[in-house]
């Protein structure tokens, strides 16, 4: 095989040590050096003492990332690797020999780099994704809450639609300070919660014991506390993404996708969607919302969707789940597919479709049009007169077909 690169280093990253292995023309230098930052910084002085240009590595839990940084301010060119594109030939398996092989397979081009962003976008990944996990445990906390009340026989939940909203907030608020009689909780219902006094009445009366409001007041200031954080990071990342808005707002043009998802998408793609991503289809399966591919001996075997990112895989499932019920052509195909295939590949299908909508906005500048809700039916308006005429004919009726005149 051809040498395509001279000076190439391969790294065996692990929690607490890392096992380089620099490939020059006149031989090979293996070392190990501790991840602390002070031996970080030999590494890389050790690999520039080899005048070495490229680095690559396998993408291992987050323990790339340190190096990466020093590697990115030095202007080291850097790969990190999917393992499973590298596995090693079988035989004895060492961090010297892996940290050799990668070297080995960067020295001859034949490994692919994992898409790695720019440091700002990095950062702006950890800020969204933390708020999603703040997000997912504030609902969590919700669960508890109701959880709670069904101990103490508080049917609250079955009466009000939100049990966070106005109304029902100030009525666990009482409860948790120690009031239990249930005319007095009802009158701090609100607006047209005050049409449902006497069931809520018929609702709040439970038995509340001490511990009972002891979880209640804690886990509502925990609530409170969560959702401070969510707001300081929403004017965070609103700053971060303030010279994206109009791609935020082409995002938050297609049904389900309100402005937090709209900013999880660009904070995972980037910015430069069309030189990262040549085609719809690339981004689709790097976010792993298409079929795997495993056939065999002419066989076709389990093709179930690959490993993708999986923060937009799980956000954009969500969000295709929402727009089940919806008047639009996404709410279309969700229902079409859903009739053939559930619901739970439904979800991954109008996914799909989302990720290739939102790779067609960002890079033709365009906003959303939607093709309708009777866009299937127009497909196959033909059958459909079809089969409603053998359907017709066969309960006796004769039936004669005209078209509509054009005025």
């Amino acid at each position: 095989m051809d040498v395509i690169i001279e000076r190439a280093c391969g790294m065996d990253v692990h929690k607490d040590n890392i096992t380089a292995c620099i490939i020059t023309p006149q031989g090979k230098e293996i070392q190990t050096f501790s991840t602390k930052t002070v031996f970080l910084i030999q590494l890389v002085d050790w690999i520039k003492q080899y005048k070495c240009t490229h680095v690559a590595m396998e993408s291992t839990s987050v323990y790339w990332k340190p190096i990466v940084n020093l590697l990115e301010a030095e202007d080291i060119e850097f790969l990190v690797v999917n393992a499973q594109h590298m596995k090693a030939v079988p035989g004895r398996k060492t961090d010297v020999k892996d940290a050799e092989w990668i070297a080995k397979l960067l020295r001859h081009g034949l490994i692919k780099a994992s898409y790695i962003p720019d440091r700002n976008q990095r950062e702006l990944r950890e800020l969204v994704r933390y708020r999603r996990s703040i997000i997912e445990e504030r609902a969590r906390q919700h669960n508890r809450i109701q959880k709670v009340l069904e101990g103490a026989n508080i049917k609250l939940g079955s009466v009000v639609s939100d049990i966070m909203g106005v109304s029902a907030r100030d009525m666990l608020n009482a409860i948790a300070d120690g009031e239990d009689n249930p005319e007095i909780l009802a009158n701090f219902a609100r607006r047209s919660m005050k049409k449902k006094k006497e069931e809520l009445e018929l609702a709040l009366k439970g038995y509340v014991s001490s511990h009972q409001r002891l979880m209640l007041k804690t886990i509502l200031k925990h609530i409170d506390f969560l959702t401070d954080q969510i707001d300081m990071l929403d004017s965070e990342i609103a700053e971060r993404m303030n010279t994206y808005q109009e791609d935020i707002e082409r995002l938050d043009s297609i049904p389900g996708i309100a402005r937090r998802m709209a900013e999880q998408i660009m904070s995972e793609v980037g910015t430069d969607v069309k030189n990262q991503f040549p085609t719809a289809p690339h981004m689709c399966s790097w976010a792993g919302l298409v079929p795997g591919h495993n056939e065999s001996a002419g066989k076709r075997k389990s093709a179930k969707t690959k490993k993708g990112n999986k923060y937009l895989r799980s956000a954009l499932t969500e969000a295709a789940h929402s727009v089940k019920g919806s008047k639009n052509y996404l709410g279309a195909l969700y229902r079409r597919t859903a009739s053939r295939k559930g619901r739970k590949r439904a979800g991954i299908v109008v996914a799909h479709a989302m990720m290739r909508i939102a790779y067609y906005l960002l890079t033709r500048k365009e906003m959303y049009v939607d093709l309708g809700e009777d866009y299937f039916d127009k497909q196959r308006q033909q059958s459909i007169v079809n089969h409603s005429l053998r359907r017709l004919e066969g309960l006796g009726y004769i039936v004669s077909i005209q078209e509509p005149k054009v005025s």
